[in-house]
Order: structure tokens, then sequence, then C-alpha cells
């Protein structure tokens, strides 16, 4: 399934299988430090996934320690973690239109085939933990 995954985000991004794996890699990796739910629900349902992302985790250098990953679910920590995947996914070659597509890929198949509500757009790497602070900090 994790290559029905891959063929999906590169049919719906034009991007070459090798690329998509990687990206699927880099965000996955992202997603689980910063805790947001999608990689713990993904992991359950999409045998490879936990080691898709572990790979790419430690091709770009993505911290592993106890303590480095509690930082990395902070709202500062959260934010490094979104700019070391964005600067990651356009070391592996991807564009503006490419990273853009990446999300609503993995958004749809993470609903059509886990039933995952709720995902699909780049602010999905921000949790709504987030958001809620956010909101109350600004108000």
């Amino acid at each position: 399934m994790l290559n029905d995954f891959v063929k999906h985000i590169a049919t719906s991004t034009g991007m070459s299988g090798k690329k998509a794996r990687s990206a699927l890699g880099i965000v996955l990796n992202a997603a689980e430090r910063q805790g947001a739910e999608i990689a713990t629900r993904i992991y359950q349902e999409l045998p490879g996934a936990r080691t898709l992302s572990a790979k790419m985790g430690a091709e770009i250098g993505a911290s592993t320690g106890v303590i480095a990953r509690l930082i990395e679910q902070t709202p500062g920590g959260r934010r490094m973690v979104a700019e070391q995947m964005i600067r990651s996914l356009q070391k592996e070659g991807l564009g503006h239109a490419e990273i853009a597509g990446l999300f609503p890929a993995i958004g749809e198949f993470a609903r059509t085939e886990f039933g995952i509500q709720g995902a699909g757009h780049l602010g999905d790497v921000f949790s709504a933990r987030d958001a809620a602070a956010s909101a109350r900090s600004v108000a």
C-alpha cells in the first residue's frame, strides 16, 4: 500500500516516484516530530510508513533525541520543523508547485484510504492546538 500512496502523490503532483517517496517521508517525519495525529494514524494504517519517515529523517539530519523531540513540539519548535521540512523538500528538487500539490495529495489519499479527515494543506503541519493558542493570544 505504501507504493500506492507514493504512486498517488506522483500522479497528483507530476513528480517522479523517487521524489514522491522522499517527499512523503520528509512530510511524515516532520508531522511526527511535531506530534501531529495524522502521522500516528498513517503509521497505524500503513506498513512501512514509519520506516520511510525514519530513513528520510536520518537523511535530512532530523533530531532523534527525546529532549529535542519535546522542544520540537513547542510553538517555536514546530515552526523550526516546518521550515526544515520545506528546505528539505527543496533540496530533494521539489519546486513551489510540487510542494503546494504535495499536501492535498497526501490529504486526499489519507481521507480516501484511511478515513482521516481534515488534512491536506500546508497549514496542517501546525497542530490545531497551536491554532487555538494563536486565536486566544490575538483576541
